[in-house]
């Protein structure tokens, strides 16, 4: 045998071992699911001792785990950090169960409405339908409807003012406030948040108006809503958020609605175990969207 083969074979037999792919257990939002390539665009939570919050496009192995997948939903999956092309197996959507009362016991409430009048009962809003327009008074009392925003992303939750939770509307608020911090330049051009009470018995507009004020919303892309309770209750019922009152505060279920520009629904965020640098991402995604735009319109 020729001397280079010789070294190259000494070589072949005495290097290193490729290292095995690593794998971690890892969290995130969805923000995009790409059904024909079989990946998922993922805002991925801090992991331990190997990476900070990212947002990834990662293939997935088995496209049959991206059944049941949508722009929205928390997923929990194992990252193969693979040197040559990362990937991600073993995903499972993360249901939301709360600790607390409020969102479980309204799940239950829901339940119970639906099996004693289902014409009554509080329905889930499917993805990717055009949301209902509606209109309320916001906190300057000034009429407001949702097609205004025709063209705009706009996110869209539910509180009540004086709720004594700090992990839910407090946080679901907060999220809010970063929002606006984030996408200063784009907010009332391409970006609308939406805040809506569920207590307008309580949440005058001038109560709406404080509140404002401490999370230091601007009024011209941040509008805090309210109106008749009968109106009120339809749209809760549209959005499938239920509530009601119990020893002086709100039971209810917690939800974050994006709606696309083109007025159809992207996401629904059930909970508050997405973190406001995720819902930012997500909010960015859709921004960075451009529908039809003869969709621009509410029909």
């Amino acid at each position: 045998m020729k001397p280079v083969l010789l070294l190259a074979a000494a070589l072949l037999f005495w290097a290193p071992p490729v290292p095995a792919a690593q794998r971690y257990d890892a969290k995130g939002l969805v923000l995009k699911v790409d059904r024909a390539r079989s990946s998922l665009l993922i805002s991925i939570d801090n992991i331990p001792n190997f990476m900070e919050p990212m947002t990834m496009s990662l293939a997935v192995r088995n496209s049959q785990e991206l059944e049941g997948l949508d722009v929205g939903s928390m997923i929990e999956f194992t990252l193969v950090a693979d040197r040559n092309s990362p990937y991600i197996e073993k995903v499972r959507i993360h249901r939301y169960e709360s600790v607390e009362q409020d969102p479980l016991a309204a799940r239950r409430l829901k339940l119970l409405a639906g099996a004693v009048d289902a014409s009554t009962a509080p329905q889930d809003l499917p993805l990717g339908v055009r949301v209902p327009d509606f209109s309320l008074i916001d906190q300057n009392r000034q009429n407001v409807t949702l097609s205004q925003f025709s063209g705009k992303v706009v996110a869209i939750t539910f509180t009540y003012t004086h709720c004594a939770l700090p992990n839910f509307c407090f946080r679901i608020s907060n999220s809010f406030r970063h929002l606006q911090q984030r996408f200063v330049d784009q907010m009332g051009r391409d970006l609308i948040l939406l805040t809506i009470s569920f207590d307008p018995a309580h949440d005058t507009p001038e109560i709406m108006a404080q509140y404002g004020k401490t999370w230091n919303a601007d009024a011209q892309s941040w509008r805090l809503l309210t109106g008749p309770p009968a109106k009120v209750q339809k749209l809760c019922n549209q959005f499938g958020i239920s509530f009601w009152p119990d020893e002086g505060l709100m039971i209810h279920s917690l939800h974050t609605f994006i709606v696309d520009r083109d007025g159809t629904l992207l996401a629904n965020l059930e909970g508050n175990e997405f973190t406001a640098d995720q819902l930012g991402d997500l909010v960015q995604t859709a921004l960075a969207r451009t529908p039809e735009p003869s969709h621009h319109v509410w029909r």
